[in-house]
Formats: structure tokens, C-alpha cells, sequence
């Protein structure tokens, strides 16, 4: 056991991580308007003049467990018209394709314990161009690509600053700081720079007796005092001066009332605009603190700062030693990831690592108390009286106060429980103890609703995403089974018992009809349909879903697979086996067949699975799209390798009575072949129509692209439409940014590439093989004449999907849409994780930070390097002349 795995049974290692959120403005958390608009009642504007209710943001930050202390850079390039203090971006209002981030940086490395963190911020020497980026973006239409920072120019001549803020803890709170400012300009380049170490405000709600204290206790020691985390000390090199100020808002520059004190939360950024620091230095106590220092650092060179913040009073903070535990914890973090990362491709070891970093950087400190949120605090203005009957106004039982893994800390800083699924799956490869807590914390009664809903997002708790969660489960006990040789039970019944809540809501509110055909609405895949699938169905009529069928097919698989398992040490979990294998066959059946009363999902003559909408004259118009709504039919699928069977007789047993008995009664049953003494395999989909459907998916013309599966066939590309009680409805394949408003028009699935879907059909590609084997070929592409294996064409897709992000010969990686600067040696081996990728050429489009869900791409990388090592050796069985390399 290696250093960071001891660190990782020691659950105080985790008070101190990057928990501090990169937009805090703008979220419905501090959304007290009447109609709900959280952009403009919270604007960037204010963020650094007004106090935040429900958490704290900042650049490369961190904070304590409970956020009650944080700290933060703080940069100035003495030309910008704001103090850097957070990360710039559009509201959903200003961008011509929705919110997006407008800065420049990088999650370079982690450990899961935090022991050892580096963050890369790129700052511009020029003024940064707020103005610029807000104009521009609002003036293009939704056909146009959006206009980024490097679009502005200002990077080209390399008049910018790398500033790389690292973190290395000697003990679980005693927090080495390193900032490093690199110049890499051709001249001399002005910087200012603030650590800033402050309270988040809680005694103005009433929630501290007492406020805390910042006080000097000499030239660089500063002592803290906090009612309920105690005192720290922290240590810092000599500045020009240093700075306090309260962490309050300023009631004068925003509501035009008069101040208590000077001293409010945008001091700092008053002082270093006007050049004037002397009215800070007469106060030496505060809320908020900061040593002040300036450079001019010659071109080429770099300056580097050392803080430490911690509990035990130092008598040499920061000596010879602080570098010797920063050698220490990188070394360690190094020989970590030896025994996680195998592929010995340096660009895909590059590109895991910085995975990895990216989920455990996205961690973050999430705060919401509902009935608080709704009726406002004590002493504070009351909230308006719409919002009791508003957003999120159901969810009364709604009290979150949690590290949670984000989506994306600017773009998306709340959770969203489907994309929380996804995160697990490399976070177990790194942190299977998270990922369990993780997944089990959204199931807690102080989540889930009393009616066995999962929290969706705070935009909408009461939305619906995809249930994923049973399946993220299974995919995290078999991983840690893998590599520790023994599954956590005691995890899994924890999770089946609250699934099985979660479970029967689903089955009671998303099927109408009780015809085992979901509706679900947009189920997260936003403007994928004609109109919006959760709000919009013409004609009064319901919309019966492919994706809402597949899902929940997919959904009884993992339980009956969950089950299984547990009957291993426990036979009372056979009995409810058979619960799920029934209700997945009854589900199978209604989405495969032509009944009298409805047309089906299924096209024989098209080959693929569409929505029908079901109107109340008693129409069913299938919606022709052909989409990930159809593919998703590929997910439900699991095989049941005989030696299971065998250690679950009673279960056998009445599946073989249900099998008859359908028989006997001329009923569809799903599994095509029954043998006494085989695999079983469990699918939606038959042989004959998986065939079809894998036609269409590995046409290059249709789903298939050079970085994967995209959202929506281009067999769209010049539209597709459909009328509805004299109404149009339409839409067309869009590989990159939507050109639809639809849910705001920040994400697209009408043609673009999602890593989290594609990672589904790889997986279940895998599952299909693993029982027709040689029995089941393909074409790969469709077309061309070469057949193989489904496991060739899990691991081609997967191929595909990686090379999103590796170098191609001209080291050119496609995520990067061919900004030449990412030649430049201090960008060549920088990696972004984006929310989805353009379905014809493969660069990074929405969100550029969402190492969530298309952090898998980490767990691809490593499932090929397995397929290849498994294939190495059967070579070598079949040829013994064959050499090791």
C-alpha cells in the first residue's frame, strides 16, 4: 500500500480540498428574485461587492470541508478594469449559444486525498477584453461558432502570465502553498498579486454566534479564530503590505444606502484600481485578508511565492522543509498513479492524468437548505411570496450541505444526478470510497423526495433525468471487486434498498398508460426531439418514449443483475429476482411489438426504435428522428454466465417456468434461445433487429464519426419534419453548437458527439459479444466489407472517442478545433474536457471543463489497454513464435 492509499483510510486528509465553487453568482441558490431570473439577479457585477448566502467562489481555490474558511488568488495586470478575484463568463442571455466561461485554465494534477493539487490559470498582460467577449457573442446569431477568448488575439504574441498555484499538505490540516507566476512574454510584464484568505459570511443570516478574527501576530503570521472550525495560523512571505478588509457587502456602489464600515467585501479591488493601500493598512483585523504583493518580471523569467496555512503554530513555516514535503507529496502522487495508469502511451498517460485532476478538482462545498431558500432568513429582507408556490417549492424535504462532484464549477456549479453516475465511474478508478459516498449521499432521505424521486438539478429538482444510478452502482462494485479481489456488499444492499424506492416511483409516475411504455420527458438529452418533450406535446396527446422504455428496461437489468449478486451471501434476494426479469420481459414485449391498440416502436422496414406520440382520437404517429433515442434500446442488455445460474437454482428455476408458461400462451419472451446449460442473455433488442440497428451506428454516413457516435443521424442533415394537427415540427442535424432555443440553447443533441452515451454502447457492444461471439459479426464501417467481432467494434468506437483528445501526426489534437497556439510549448500537452464534441470534425463545444462525465474517457483508455494486453496474449497462445515486445 502506497502513501496515498494509506491517506485514503484516513478520512481527515479530506477537510482541506478544492471544494470552493468557480461561479457562485448567477445560481439559483442566491436567486432571491420574484420570477426566478438567477442571471440577472446575481450578475457578475456584484460578485465582488456583495456577500454570497450559500457558498464562496474564487480562482484555484480551496476551503475547508464546510467551507467556513477559503482561500484564493487574487491577479492584476495593472491595465484590467476589475480586480481578478473570479472567473469571467457569459450569462445564458449575453452568449449567442448560452452561459459559457471565458478564461483560460487547467486542472494539471491531483491526489484523491488533496495531499498534492496543481491548477494552471492563464492571465492575460493586456487589459482583458470583457467588453469585447460580451459584445461579439451577443451580436453573432445561433449559426455562428461563439467567440472565445483566444479569438480575441490578445495570446498570440505570448504577452500573458502562467500562473500555477500548487497545493501540498504536510499532515491533514497543515496546507503548503506555492504560486508560481511565469511571464512568457518577450518583455518585461507588470503583475500584482493577492492570496486571499477569507470567512465566508455567516453571522449576517444569524448563523454564528460570534464573528471570526484575522489578526497579525507578527510581519508574515496571521492568527484565525472561527467558533466552529478553531484557529489556524498562516504563514506568508513578505509583501508591500498587507490588507484587510470584512467580507460585507457594499451597500452604497449597489443599492445606493450608506455603508456601516469602508471595510466592505470589494476593498481590495478599490485599493489596487486607484493605487491607494494606506486607508487598508490603518485596519488590522478583519474578515478578509491579504499580503499585497507586485512584480515586473523579466521576460522569460518567473517569481515564486510561498504560504502555509496551518493548525499548529510554526516556528520555520517556510524554510528548507516547505520544498522538501512539496518533493515529497508530487513523488507520491507519482508512484499513485504508476499503479492506476497502465497504458504506456505517454500522450494517453497525459491525458488520464489530467482526468483525473479534473474530477477532483470539480469537487465542490454545495449548500441549499429549501425551507430556508424559500422563506428567506432572519433579519434579512423576506423573499418574495411567488417563490412559495415556484421553483423547486415541492421539495420541502430538500437539505443538502455536502461535498459533491460538479459537472463543471463554472458552467454547471450544482450537482446533476445523472451526470453524478457518470463521474463515478473514473472516481472509482482512483477513489472508490468517494464514488460509493457519492452515490449512496443522492439516495439519503435528505435528497431523494419522500415519494423515491432523485434531485435533478437545481435549476429543477423535480426534472427528469435518466435512472443511471443502479447502474453507476453496479459499475463501481465490480470495479473495486476487480481490483481487490472482494465486492463491497455491505455497499451494494445499502444501495438496492433505497434503488428499489427510487425504482417504484418510476414505474408509478412515468407510465400513463401502464402499457410498460415510459414517457420520462426530455430525460436529459434537452433538444434531441421536434418540440420539447417535457412541456410541449401537441394535440393534448402523451409521448411514448424509446429512450424512456430503454432506460427503465435498463434500469430492471441492473436490479436483477444487483440482485443476483446479493443472493450470493443472502437467499432472501433471489425471491425478488424474479420481480425484475418479468417486468423487463413485459417491457421488452411492449417496445417490439405491432399490438392492435398501438403501432410500436419499432420500423422493420427502417431498422430503428422511434418515439410515438399518441394522441387522443386514438392516433399514433411515430416520430421518424433517428437518433440516441433509438440507439439507447442498445443498453439494456445482460448476460448471465451459466455458473451464475447454477448458484441461484430457484431463481433458474422460475425463469424457466415464465419461459414456458409465455410459450404455452403464444407470448413474445424476449430471449430468443433458452438452453439448459448456457449463458443466458438478456436483451431488448433481438438478433435480427440488433442487426439492423448496428447497421445505421456504424454508418460513417449516418451515426458513425471520427470522434464517435453522434446524437443524431446526418441522414438528417437537410431536415426532418412532421405535421401534427395542421401544426410543423421539425429539426436537423446539428454537429456542433444548436441553433434551437430549446432549454435555454446551451447544449445540443441534435448531432454532436456525448462521451457518457457513447461510453453506454461501448459497454453494451461488449456484453452483445460476450455472448454471440463469432456468432455476430459486423461490418465496421457499414459498407465496407470487413466483418468483425462486436468487441473490434466496442474497442474501434472507443479508439475514436480517445483520439478526440490525442495528438495526430501533425500534433494537432482534434478537441483543440486547430487553434494553432496549442503548438506552443506551454500548450502543447493542455488538456480540456468538454460537455460534448462536434459531430463531423471532433472539437470541444458547450462547457469546457466537464471532466464529469467526459471523464470517462480515463476508464476507455484504460479498458483498451486491457483488450490489448488480452489480445497480445491470446497471440501469443495461438502462435508460440510470437515475442513479447
Amino acid at each position: 500500500m502506497n502513501a496515498e492509499e494509506k491517506r485514503l483510510q484516513q478520512h481527515e486528509w479530506k477537510k482541506w480540498g478544492p471544494y470552493l465553487s468557480e461561479r457562485q453568482w448567477g445560481t439559483v441558490r442566491e436567486d432571491y428574485s420574484e420570477h426566478g431570473n438567477a442571471w440577472e439577479y446575481f450578475p457578475h457585477d456584484h460578485a465582488r461587492s456583495r456577500v454570497y448566502r450559500w457558498g464562496e467562489d474564487g480562482i484555484a481555490g480551496i476551503s475547508d470541508d464546510m467551507q467556513r474558511l477559503c482561500f484564493a488568488i487574487a491577479v492584476w495586470n495593472g491595465k484590467d478594469p476589475i480586480l481578478k478575484e473570479r472567473l469571467f463568463g457569459l450569462t445564458g442571455n449575453e452568449g449567442n449559444h448560452g452561459e459559457d466561461v471565458k478564461e483560460l485554465y487547467y486542472y494539471l494534477d491531483s491526489t484523491p486525498s488533496h495531499s498534492y493539487m496543481k491548477h494552471l490559470y492563464k492571465y492575460v498582460q493586456n487589459e482583458y477584453p470583457y467588453a469585447d467577449l460580451v459584445n461579439n457573442n451577443r451580436n453573432r446569431n445561433r449559426f455562428e461558432k461563439e467567440y472565445e477568448l483566444l479569438d480575441t488575439g490578445l495570446f498570440n504574441d505570448k504577452k500573458y502570465f502562467d500562473i500555477v498555484t500548487e497545493y501540498a499538505k504536510a499532515d491533514a490540516e497543515d496546507i503548503l502553498i506555492r504560486i508560481t507566476i511565469h511571464n512568457r512574454a518577450n518583455e518585461a510584464g507588470h503583475i500584482a498579486l493577492l492570496p486571499t484568505l477569507w470567512f465566508r459570511n455567516l453571522w449576517s443570516f444569524g448563523l454564528m454566534k460570534q464573528k471570526p478574527t484575522m489578526k497579525l501576530q507578527s510581519e508574515n503570521e496571521l492568527l484565525l479564530d472561527h467558533e466552529e472550525i478553531g484557529s489556524y495560523h498562516f504563514y506568508f512571505e513578505k509583501g508591500l503590505c498587507n490588507l484587510f478588509t470584512e467580507n460585507e457587502t457594499n451597500k452604497e456602489r449597489l443599492y445606493q444606502t450608506s455603508n456601516e464600515t469602508p471595510y466592505v467585501k470589494d476593498a481590495f479591488h478599490t485599493a489596487v484600481l486607484s493605487g491607494n493601500y494606506e486607508w487598508l493598512q490603518q485596519k488590522t483585523d478583519g474578515t478578509k485578508f491579504a499580503p499585497f504583493y507586485e512584480f515586473n518580471i523579466p521576460a522569460q523569467s518567473s517569481v515564486t511565492i510561498k504560504l502555509r496555512l496551518s493548525k499548529q503554530q510554526l516556528n520555520e513555516a517556510l524554510g528548507k522543509g516547505f520544498d522538501d514535503v512539496f518533493q515529497q507529496r508530487i513523488s507520491e502522487a507519482d508512484q499513485f498513479y504508476q499503479t492506476i495508469i497502465t497504458t504506456p502511451d505517454k500522450d494517453q498517460q497525459n491525458i488520464q492524468r489530467q482526468a483525473f485532476a479534473g474530477m477532483l478538482w470539480s469537487k465542490q462545498y454545495f449548500n441549499i437548505d429549501i425551507p430556508k431558500w424559500l422563506n428567506g432568513d432572519k433579519g434579512q429582507i423576506a423573499p418574495p411570496a411567488a417563490r412559495k408556490t415556484g421553483r423547486n417549492h415541492h421539495w420541502h424535504s430538500l437539505n443538502n450541505e455536502d461535498i459533491i462532484s460538479m459537472p463543471d464549477k463554472w458552467e454547471y456549479p450544482w450537482y446533476a444526478a445523472w451526470d453524478l453516475a457518470f463521474h463515478c465511474v473514473p472516481l472509482a478508478m482512483i477513489d472508490p470510497g468517494f464514488a460509493k459516498e457519492q452515490l449512496l449521499l443522492f439516495m439519503r432521505e435528505w435528497y431523494m423526495h419522500p415519494n423515491g424521486q432523485l434531485p435533478a438539478y437545481e435549476w429543477n429538482f423535480g426534472d427528469v433525468n435518466p435512472p443511471v444510478h443502479a447502474w453507476s452502482c453496479l459499475q463501481v462494485y465490480k470495479q473495486e471487486k476487480e481490483k481487490t479481489g472482494k465486492g463491497d456488499f455491505d455497499f451494494l444492499e445499502k444501495a438496492f434498498q433505497k434503488l428499489l424506492i427510487n425504482f417504484t416511483w418510476w414505474v408509478n409516475r412515468k407510465d400513463h398508460k401502464g402499457n410498460n411504455v415510459f414517457e420520462g420527458g426530455f430525460l436529459g438529452l434537452d433538444n434531441i426531439g421536434v418540440f420539447d418533450r417535457s412541456n410541449m406535446i401537441p394535440g393534448g396527446g402523451t409521448l411514448e418514449q424509446a429512450d424512456g422504455t430503454s432506460w427503465m428496461a435498463m434500469y430492471c437489468l441492473n436490479m436483477l443483475e444487483m440482485a443476483l449478486e446479493l443472493a450470493q451471501y443472502n437467499k432472501n434476494y433471489e425471491d425478488v429476482t424474479t420481480k425484475f426479469f418479468e417486468h423487463f420481459v413485459y417491457i421488452a414485449e411492449s417496445l417490439n411489438r405491432i399490438g392492435e391498440n398501438w403501432t410500436g416502436s419499432w420500423d422493420d422496414e427502417e431498422g430503428f426504435f422511434y418515439d410515438v406520440l399518441s394522441l387522443p382520437d386514438g392516433r399514433y404517429i411515430p416520430l421518424k428522428v433517428r437518433s440516441l433515442v433509438g440507439l439507447s434500446t442498445l443498453f439494456a442488455v445482460l448476460v448471465l454466465k451459466k455458473d451464475l445460474l447454477e448458484k441461484v437454482p430457484e431463481f433458474h428455476r422460475r425463469l424457466k417456468w415464465f419461459q414456458k408458461y409465455r410459450e404455452d400462451n403464444g407470448q413474445y419472451l424476449v430471449i430468443e434461445d433458452l438452453k439448459e446449460h448456457d449463458d443466458l442473455l438478456l436483451s431488448l433488442v433481438p438478433k435480427e433487429r440488433l442487426q439492423k440497428l448496428l447497421k445505421a451506428l456504424l454508418d460513417e454516413n449516418e451515426f458513425l464519426s471520427r470522434g464517435g457516435i453522434r446524437s443524431i443521424s446526418k441522414i438528417h442533415e437537410h431536415g426532418y419534419s412532421v405535421n401534427i394537427n395542421g401544426q410543423e415540427f421539425g429539426l436537423d442535424y446539428q454537429p456542433g453548437e444548436g441553433t434551437s432555443a430549446l432549454f435555454g440553447g446551451n447544449s445540443n443533441w441534435r448531432g454532436p458527439v456525448w462521451m457518457p452515451m457513447n461510453y453506454l454502447l461501448v459497454k453494451a457492444l461488449k456484453q452483445y459479444c460476450d455472448y454471440y461471439g463469432e456468432d455476430c459479426k459486423v461490418e465496421f464501417p457499414s459498407g465496407s466489407g470487413t466483418s468483425v467481432l462486436l468487441s473490434e467494434v466496442s474497442n474501434e468506437i472507443s479508439k475514436r472517442l480517445v483520439r478526440i483528445f490525442e495528438k495526430d501526426e501533425n500534433g494537432n489534437r482534434p478537441v483543440n478545433d486547430n487553434y494553432e497556439i496549442y503548438q506552443d510549448e506551454h500548450f502543447k500537452d493542455l488538456i480540456l474536457f468538454y460537455e460534448y464534441f462536434h459531430g463531423d470534425t471532433a472539437r470541444g463545444v458547450g462547457a469546457s471543463h466537464q471532466t464529469g462525465w467526459t471523464g470517462v474517457v480515463a476508464e476507455l483508455i484504460q479498458s483498451m489497454e486491457k483488450h490489448g494486453m488480452k489480445e497480445r496474449k491470446e497471440k501469443q497462445v495461438s502462435d508460440p513464435a510470437v515475442v513479447h515486445e
